[in-house]
Formats: structure tokens, C-alpha cells, sequence
């Protein structure tokens, strides 16, 4: 019972963060609607008892009992990659696929606080006032085309998370190394000048 209570315990004290598949399950329980999550329950029957199926009532209880025995894991993601394709969530599925390829989870857990502040502010403004070329701007961060699409495939209809998303694709291919810096120096090459401008008063606000 040790791993369900450690993420019951991470759920309700806020502290998922602290460990990034328990985070990456939380944000997958939030977003499940009752029919989804009834689905879930069904393709569990042949792993988990019917009596223990039937107190599920959240996504947080079913992937308590998974991890409990040991169906799914940080490094054993096969069955809970094929449950969210199943009920056709492709930006889960987008999700737990960055989640492996970066095999570190939430990179921003690993910058510095004042980095981490920095480029959360800039993802903020670049969100609100790039527009239509975004795709320049991320590609000039280095994110290939296939990311892009990839990203574009989770959400056909939303511009802003598209560009955050992307943006955190970089920050997840830079690791330690992603600067804000270079962000605003992005923009600048893209002749996006009046965005890095808002950054660089956004960050001296932050300092006063």
C-alpha cells in the first residue's frame, strides 16, 4: 500500500511535483471525464479484482492500484500508453510520450528559481502576443517539424497551447541549459522585437 498512499499523499498535500510520473498521473486523473474513466475501469477487469474495480471513482484510484501492482511504473508505461490511446486521448498519449523520450519529466523542477521564474513570465508573453508565426519562432528554438506536428495533432484548435507546448519542448530538449536569453534572442532574430521588449520589462519588474 506504501506507493498508493505516497500518491494519494502527493495529490492532496499539492506536492506532485516532487515526483514527475506521480504528477504526470495527477494531471491525467484531472483531465478523465466519467466516461472515460469507465473505459479505463473495463480494460483493467483482467488486472484488478471486481470488488477493488468497484470503489475506483477517480483516475487517482485506478492509478494507485495500478502502480500498486506494479502494472504500471516510471520505466513500464506500455499499459498505460495503450489505455489512453484506447479511449483516443491523443494529447495523453502525446504527454507520456515526451515523458519517456525526456526520461526526466518536468524539466523546469531542475532549473534554478530565478531561471524558472524568468522563463515562465516569457512563455506568458510569448503566448499572448506571438501569433500566427509562431512556427518561426519555434523553429528557430531548434524543435523539428515532427514535434510541431506532433504537437499540433494534440490541439488542433488552440494556438496559445500549441506555442506553450512548444515552448516547452524546448525548454525539455535544453535541460539545464535553457535561458531566457535565448528566447529573447530568438524572437529578435525572427523580427519579433516589440515581444522581446515586454519580456526584458516583464523580468525587470520582476527583479524590483
Amino acid at each position: 500500500m506504501f506507493v498508493g498512499k505516497l500518491l494519494l499523499s502527493a495529490v492532496q498535500q499539492g506536492l506532485t511535483k516532487m515526483d514527475p510520473f506521480l504528477s504526470l498521473l495527477n494531471s491525467f486523473s484531472m483531465s478523465l471525464n466519467d466516461s472515460e474513466l469507465s473505459v479505463l475501469k473495463f480494460l483493467c477487469r483482467d488486472k484488478i479484482g471486481k470488488r477493488k474495480l468497484e470503489s475506483v471513482k477517480t483516475g487517482n484510484d485506478l492509478f494507485t492500484i495500478l502502480l500498486e501492482q506494479r502494472e504500471i511504473a516510471r520505466e513500464k508505461t506500455d499499459f498505460l500508453q495503450f489505455m489512453i490511446k484506447t479511449i483516443k486521448r491523443e494529447d495523453l498519449t502525446v504527454q507520456l510520450e515526451e515523458f519517456v523520450e525526456g526520461g526526466q519529466g518536468d524539466v523546469a523542477c531542475h532549473l534554478d528559481e530565478r531561471e524558472n521564474r524568468q522563463q515562465k513570465v516569457a512563455f506568458d508573453v510569448i503566448c499572448e502576443n506571438v501569433g500566427r508565426n509562431w512556427k518561426m519562432l519555434i523553429r528557430k528554438l531548434e524543435i523539428s517539424d515532427a514535434k510541431i506536428d506532433r504537437i499540433l495533432t494534440a490541439h488542433p484548435y488552440n494556438l496559445q497551447e500549441q506555442l506553450m507546448q512548444s515552448l516547452r519542448e524546448w525548454q525539455k530538449s535544453k535541460g539545464k541549459e535553457a535561458k531566457v536569453a535565448d528566447l529573447i534572442q530568438a524572437l529578435r532574430d525572427c523580427r519579433m522585437n516589440l515581444v522581446a521588449d515586454k519580456i526584458e520589462r516583464k523580468l525587470l519588474q520582476l527583479q524590483n
